[in-house]
């Protein structure tokens, strides 16, 4: 296809259409803000016959404008999730019990959580030993010592 003859209102509402059909395969809500901003571009260059240089700055402008008010839609209008911490592994295991696999000396080992081991950081512990997920810092749980009951009272304290 030979560009040289499209006159510069339909290459940007190509633009617009094309990068709606890529937000649409790719959706990430953001390339539609993009996509908006090239077809009012479009139709201003169509009603007005403005120059291309002016296209350009007028494209850069609405981009930017659409991009900030879509980020601050997006913020204030949180979608709610029954799972909040549906991606969020390590914070799913606050709470739990876990076993040290490699003892934590120096405030640093690891700890057994299913069938996988995560580093985790906190008071020493000997392998063998159960300490609960009090939180996390990425893919590094912090635990503390499980607390146990006093003999005669039938085992640990606030096993999850």
């Amino acid at each position: 296809m030979n560009w040289d003859g499209i006159e510069p209102h339909w290459v940007w509402l190509i633009g617009a259409a094309v990068l709606g059909i890529a937000e649409l395969l790719m959706p990430g809500v953001f390339l539609i803000w993009l996509a908006a901003a090239a077809a009012i571009t479009g139709f201003a260059a169509l009603i007005f016959a403005v120059p291309l240089a002016f296209q350009f700055a007028l494209f850069a402008l609405l981009a930017l404008g659409a991009v900030t008010f879509g980020r601050r839609w997006y913020a204030s209008h949180p979608v709610e999730s029954s799972d909040p911490l549906l991606n969020d592994r390590a914070a799913r295991l606050v709470g739990e019990t876990v076993r040290v696999v490699a003892a934590i000396e120096g405030g640093q080992g690891r700890v057994k959580v299913g069938d996988g081991v995560w580093e985790a950081r906190g008071p020493d512990a000997e392998v063998g030993a159960r300490v609960r997920v009090v939180g996390a810092a990425g893919t590094c749980l912090k635990v503390e010592p499980v607390a146990t009951l006093p003999a005669g009272g039938g085992g640990e304290a606030g096993s999850a």
